[in-house]
């Protein structure tokens, strides 16, 4: 076939399957497991740049988790949950995690529950995996430390409230401002504590009640996945000192990296949260030190 219609083909399979409901996050998962997976990704050699949040040094690029959760926010395709769970076994997120790290990725945000807890214990035992671990956690109004206690006792380094179920929970019931107290438990305990949103309410709230959080992480992304406009956001993210770890910069899989990643470091994000796959972790690295390295100049002092 010759190679402008091969072209004409590839655009057009593409196109097709996004029209039908398939995300730049499904898609290359997809194609590697049709094709049955290419070789055993390699670490990625070189260094990340890096920032501060608190005490702790971290690379301007984590490793999301919510992949290996099984959550590819994916609309109405309801097999991308199982396709995950079945994708992500324990062993694949050992291997992922350990390939992150010998990449250069020092720091992941994951889930507290049994499941993070499980593959945590394992990576540091089996593996003597030393990623550090920020907690996404999910507090109750009547109990407020339990979660977070689970996080604290498995070697988490930092910890949040998530920020769905902190606007569901307690901004949308009046009951804000036990945030505050949620990050004070965090910090009392040792640990790097956020405040997590989806809506800039809550980071408005956190600097005006002083809850005084050590980050905060916040959505953007231009196609308005559950975050605010990206300019409201910038804007306010340049009246507080506080470091700022940009999530779902992707859109859940509807924007490509090269210009998620962009937008993010460009309007002041000093971290920036990734899920991914294995086979994506070179190039991710690759494209955050481009990135990074053409926003050193940025209006935002970074962290």
């Amino acid at each position: 076939m010759p190679l402008s219609q091969n072209l004409n083909r590839r655009h057009f399979l593409q196109a097709s399957a996004v029209a039908a409901g398939l995300t730049f996050d499904t898609l290359p998962l997809k194609a590697h497991m049709q094709a049955g997976g290419p070789a055993k990704p390699k670490p990625t050699s070189g260094t990340l740049p890096m920032g501060h949040i608190g005490k702790l040094e971290v690379t301007r690029l984590l490793c999301g988790g919510n992949l290996f959760s099984g959550f590819a926010h994916s609309g109405d395709l309801l097999y991308v949950e199982s396709l995950l769970h079945h994708y992500f076994t324990d062993d694949k997120i050992l291997e992922t995690l350990q390939l992150c790290e010998e990449s250069g990725i020092n720091t992941t945000i994951l889930r507290t529950d049994e499941q993070i807890v499980r593959v945590m214990k394992r990576y540091r035992k089996e593996r003597g995996g030393k990623i550090q671990w920020i907690a996404q956690t999910y507090p109750k109004p009547d109990n407020l430390k339990e979660n977070i206690q689970l996080a604290i006792d498995n070697g988490a380094v930092g910890a949040f409230c998530m920020g769905g179920h902190a606007e569901d929970v307690f901004v949308k019931t009046g009951k804000g401002e036990l945030i505050g107290e949620v990050v004070a438990f965090i910090k009392q305990n040792g640990l790097v504590a956020g405040v997590g949103s989806h809506l800039l309410e809550l980071p408005i709230m956190s600097e005006q009640q002083k809850f005084n959080p050590d980050f905060y992480f916040k959505t953007f992304n231009t196609v308005g996945y559950a975050t605010d406009d990206t300019h409201d956001v910038a804007a306010f993210m340049t009246t507080t000192k506080k470091p700022w770890i940009a999530f779902k910069v992707l859109g859940a899989g509807r924007v490509l990296p090269k210009d998620g990643f962009d937008l993010a470091f460009k309007s002041g994000a000093d971290f920036i949260n990734v899920g991914m796959y294995d086979f994506q972790v070179e190039s991710n690295i690759s494209l955050v030190r481009e990135v990074v390295k053409r926003h050193e100049q940025r209006d935002r002092a970074w962290a």
